[in-house]
């Protein structure tokens, strides 16, 4: 798995105590979206279900930041502590169910205002590490015909259109792309994980070192 200990954001299994930030930016980010019970339901009964919240890991106070200087912003990065003593703000949330060796991308959401800066990658990233380390041998999901921002992500990862769902969505009756990975555990599509891992390590890092100066 990715090395977290020197990014801005953290990854950790999502909890129930987690629900209401997750309802917050659900009902935001989808038009038909999942109600409390659903994924109550998905963390304490479904033994397939797999989610995870991404959270802030910069402790820097609501005004910019603390008055210790670069050292002590460095020490609370790296242990993710909170500055003010409450939870650090959600960024996004993702799941997947792991079914017959296929992870299957349930969902996937990040925070409207902090969309752009890599987070939703952050958590594909993940979630494709994760499912590999439990077994899949491939990973799947289903997407908007019209959401080719995502699309392009996922292609990026080597996902591949491989069929489609008609009607699929409640909401519009629009169509979904049936999207797939090849192997998960093949060494060329390890060697492309790592290589785009690489790649987009640097780059939050890089953002998080510009978000402090900023600060400051």
């Amino acid at each position: 798995m990715m090395d977290f200990s020197h990014l801005p954001i953290r990854v950790e299994p999502m909890t129930v105590s987690d629900l209401g930030e997750v309802l917050a930016i659900e009902r935001i980010a989808f038009p038909s979206p999942w109600s409390a019970r659903a994924y109550e339901y998905e963390l304490r009964y479904n033994e397939m279900a797999h989610y995870f919240v991404a959270r802030q890991n910069i402790a820097l106070s609501k005004n910019g930041a603390r008055g210790d200087g670069v050292l002590g912003w460095l020490r609370r990065a790296v242990r993710g502590t909170p500055t003010n003593g409450a939870i650090p703000q959600m960024v996004g949330y993702v799941g997947y169910w792991m079914m017959a060796g296929e992870a299957h991308v349930s969902t996937i959401a990040v925070r409207p205002e902090l969309r752009g800066r890599s987070y939703g990658e952050l958590l594909l990233v993940y979630t494709i590490q994760d499912a590999a380390q439990r077994g899949a041998h491939v990973a799947t999901l289903e997407v908007r015909v019209s959401n080719t921002s995502a699309q392009q992500l996922y292609l990026k990862y080597g996902f591949e259109k491989v069929g489609m769902r008609k009607a699929y969505y409640s909401d519009n009756n629009e169509d979904a792309f049936i999207m797939t990975t090849p192997t998960l555990n093949s060494a060329h599509y390890q060697q492309r994980v790592q290589r785009l891992t690489t790649a987009l390590l640097m780059r939050l890092r890089e953002n998080s070192g510009m978000s402090f100066a900023r600060a400051i």
